[in-house]
């Protein structure tokens, strides 16, 4: 940057104040030589009479200035105009001037030029230089060469001090969106080392991830890769200029609070087009992760119970046949087993195979002959979970013991009620009791059947006893707490 150029706005206008000063006092007589600071010495400058002094004056200034008359012609433009407008020093004309700027620039330039013949202005133009953009502060002010009256006008560079602020704003603007950014954003250097990272970042790194390696910083494994892949490798990638898009990894850190990681990176090309490095994104992929875990976890399950099922209809469909006499009668029992199964799955199908309340089995399987809120079932205590296994279990009893109220016990006559409610609970098992009321007399039966059997065998370790009391029938069923 030149010495201008870093100059500040007023540092700028206080320079051109001394200028104006220095010209007021030249075309007054005041002075009759200028002293000027070069880096190394100083330079004396003899001012002769007329617009001689003048030009002599203009030449020894730093900055572009040219005179102009009141039409607008140029009368003169000193040497450092002419460089920054790339012409030979005295082929500069006003038209030539004119032809640098667009249309915009030049209304802004005639302004200037008429208000400076009047009173100080500046203002900012741009205009092309060859293939260069240039921004121009100008200032204009009124100036008399004996009869001739027009204005000086100076010209400065600050195309530099724009660009360092435009950079400034360009690197503010890239730090805030590095900031607001919720994927994590490491940049590396070409050397494969952290320079940069958000805060997204910062919950995947190691601690003081800036200036180690990228492997260093992020401790990363590609279970869907080969072994032969690292971290690195993507870094030395891209910063070799092939992009790295969508790669999924495993987070190994302990502490960090992501898992799984979607990984991008691509070269960092600051300018022109050599690669500075490389920008690394990462995706939290935790969740999507846990939920393909949890629902892989599910299907395992449901191909384990449905082959369960399956081996138990199987289990149903011959113990049922060695107890029927008739294809009638098989089909029937049969046929209600399994419909009990095809209920509690449907609960267990709703509440994605978690934990089903006892209530809500004892209602699907009653569902056909009576509600419990029909005045004829009495349930107590039961809003309590159970695993899809002892539901499965809990179902085919209660479906044993309806069937038989209906046929022969409380709900085969209007009056009849069942009672069902919790009687005991330890910490190895849960005794609950259903108890038939008001229902015709009740005779043991000659022989056991296969319902009976299922009562009994249903819930494993726990099991159930059931009494034929003349009243009614009782069954204490014990469900094991897994």
């Amino acid at each position: 940057m030149s010495a201008v150029s870093a100059l500040s706005r007023a540092e700028l206008e206080a320079r051109l104040e001394e200028a104006e000063e220095t010209l007021r006092a030249i075309r007054d007589g005041e002075i009759d030589a200028v002293v000027v600071r070069a880096a190394d010495e100083e330079q004396v400058f003899t001012l002769e009479g007329g617009g001689q002094s003048y030009r002599t004056f203009m030449e020894t200034m730093d900055v572009g200035a040219a005179a102009f008359d009141q039409d607008g012609q140029l009368l003169y433009a000193n040497q450092a105009l002419c460089a920054l407008l790339d012409c030979a020093h005295g082929s500069l004309t006003a038209s030539a001037l004119i032809a640098l700027l667009d249309p915009a620039n030049q209304g802004a330039f005639r302004r200037l030029l008429a208000q400076a013949q009047r009173e100080r202005r500046s203002a900012e133009i741009h205009l092309r230089v060859g293939d260069a953009e240039r921004s121009m502060l100008l200032t204009g002010t009124p100036l008399e060469f004996g009869v001739v009256h027009g204005a000086a006008i100076t010209f400065t560079d600050i195309s530099e001090r724009e660009q360092a602020a435009a950079a400034r704003e360009s690197e503010r603007l890239a730090r805030a969106i590095l900031a607001s950014a919720n994927e994590a954003v490491i940049v590396c250097d070409r050397a494969g080392r952290v320079t940069h990272l958000n805060g997204a970042a910062m919950r995947i790194c190691a601690e003081a991830p800036v200036g180690k390696t990228f492997a260093e910083a992020i401790a990363l494994s590609f279970p869907e890769a080969s072994e032969l892949m690292s971290s690195d490798d993507i870094v030395t990638m891209a910063t070799a200029g092939l992009p790295v898009q969508g790669l999924e990894a495993a987070v190994r850190i302990p502490s960090a609070a992501i898992t799984d990681v979607m990984i991008s990176a691509a070269p960092l090309v600051v300018s022109g087009e050599r690669t500075q490095g490389c920008v690394v994104t990462l995706v939290d992929l935790s969740q999507r992760k846990a939920a393909e875990r949890h629902q892989a976890l599910l299907m395992g399950e449901l191909d384990h119970r449905v082959k369960n099922t399956l081996t138990m209809v199987m289990a149903i469909c011959a113990r049922t046949a060695a107890h029927e006499r008739t294809i009638e009668d098989f089909q029937k029992s049969f046929t209600g087993r399994i419909q009990a199964l095809a209920a509690t799955h449907t609960l267990l199908s709703n509440a994605s195979w978690q934990n089903l309340h006892i209530r809500d089995v004892l209602a699907a399987e009653l569902a056909p002959f009576a509600s419990l809120s029909s005045g004829r079932i009495v349930t107590d205590g039961f809003d309590i979970a159970v695993d899809a296994k002892t539901a499965v279990s809990l179902g085919l009893v209660f479906h044993e013991l309806t069937t038989n109220a209906v046929k022969y016990g409380a709900l085969s006559v209007p009056s009849g009620r069942i009672s069902v409610r919790r009687v005991g609970a330890t910490d190895e098992a849960l005794t609950i009791e259903w108890q038939e009321h008001d229902g015709p007399p009740v005779t043991p039966p000659q022989s056991s059947g296969f319902g009976q059997t299922l009562i009994s065998r249903s819930l494993g370790n726990g099991g159930a006893k059931l009494e034929f009391d003349p009243a009614g029938v009782v069954c204490q069923i014990s469900i094991p707490r897994s």
